[in-house]
């Protein structure tokens, strides 16, 4: 199967292509940089191409040419912080780029399935727990609000079109290669400090919680998504268990030397915050699906991967 992964240099897509490459796929990565081609091995069954997915002209090039069977779409501006910082970009990012998409296989003579990856922002501070495919949203960020009109837009195309889209909102996922940016992901970041002994800054005492899950049990979900989704369908991925930031910082400091320093959440965190989470993830599960990695043996699979990174 010829599949386009946008952003697929990242996090989530680099593990993405790991998986599809060993199952024989060719591979198109679109990517605005190629600073973070470190995270996936040469080989003859993936090409890269730097574009930005807010470039269109060459986007929709890139899909002229391959004519993708399948277009998984991660690319875009992920930091809710700087949504604000830059409304206008962030909606190109994340919202045109989607339309763009969309219209662009809407007119092929045989349109590839559309994968859209989208994130818990979208539903803002939940008024119940857990949340599913059903709960309302209201998002708080700039940023949320795209991710959320694009997931509108892939509704709208299957339903209007009979385009085969599919949506996985994803929880706080962590694990090797993700960026290590406080405001990009906290998790990944929390832990790294650990591992580095440094001061570990959690807010609040620790008294809240999230609901995480490890990249292996994302790209499995993913996978399964795609094998076994229904066409115009939303799956959130999650782990469905509560892990709160205090058991969390414990957990960092007894398997490293870093000390939890706990301080007062910022003005600007407690406005756009969606404080605690938790996910019902049955109906992914009802695909057969389930994740194998539990939270403390993730963290341990992190830490073990930043050791072996950046000290052999």
């Amino acid at each position: 199967m010829r599949i386009l992964i946008t952003g697929g240099l990242g996090f989530i897509g680099s593990h993405l292509v790991e998986k599809f490459e060993k199952d024989g796929h060719q591979l198109i990565i679109l990517t605005k940089s190629f600073s973070k081609k470190k995270n996936i091995h040469e080989s003859k069954k993936i090409k890269i191409e730097k574009i930005d997915v807010t470039n269109f002209k060459k986007l929709g090039e890139s899909i002229d040419k391959h004519k993708p069977q399948l277009i998984i779409h991660l690319a875009g501006q992920t930091s809710h912080s700087k949504s604000f910082e830059n409304p206008i970009m962030d909606l190109d990012s994340n919202s045109k780029s989607t339309l763009f998409i969309l219209e662009k296989i809407r007119k092929m003579k045989n349109p590839p399935t559309f994968i859209l990856g989208s994130t818990f922002i979208v539903i803002g501070k939940p008024k119940k727990l857990p949340v599913d495919e059903d709960t309302a949203c209201n998002p708080s960020t700039i940023y949320g609000t795209n991710r959320l009109s694009s997931e509108f837009f892939c509704k709208i195309y299957h339903n209007v079109y009979g385009l085969d889209t599919k949506i996985f909102r994803i929880t706080n996922s962590f694990g090797p290669r993700e960026q290590i940016i406080p405001n990009k992901n906290a998790v990944n970041y929390l832990i790294h400090q650990a591992y580095k002994g440094e001061k570990i800054t959690i807010f609040n005492e620790g008294n809240f919680f999230r609901d995480l899950i490890y990249i292996s049990d994302v790209v499995s979900a993913i996978h399964t998504i795609i094998k076994k989704g229904k066409s115009g369908e939303l799956y959130w991925i999650s782990s469905s268990k509560k892990t709160w930031f205090s058991e969390f910082g414990n957990f960092l400091e007894k398997s490293t030397s870093a000390k939890v320093e706990f301080i007062k959440t910022p003005k600007y965190t407690q406005k756009v915050d969606v404080g605690n989470f938790l996910v019902s993830n049955k109906k992914l599960k009802s695909l057969g699906w389930k994740p194998k990695v539990s939270t403390k043996e993730g963290i341990k699979k992190t830490l073990d991967y930043f050791y072996s990174k950046y000290e052999n």
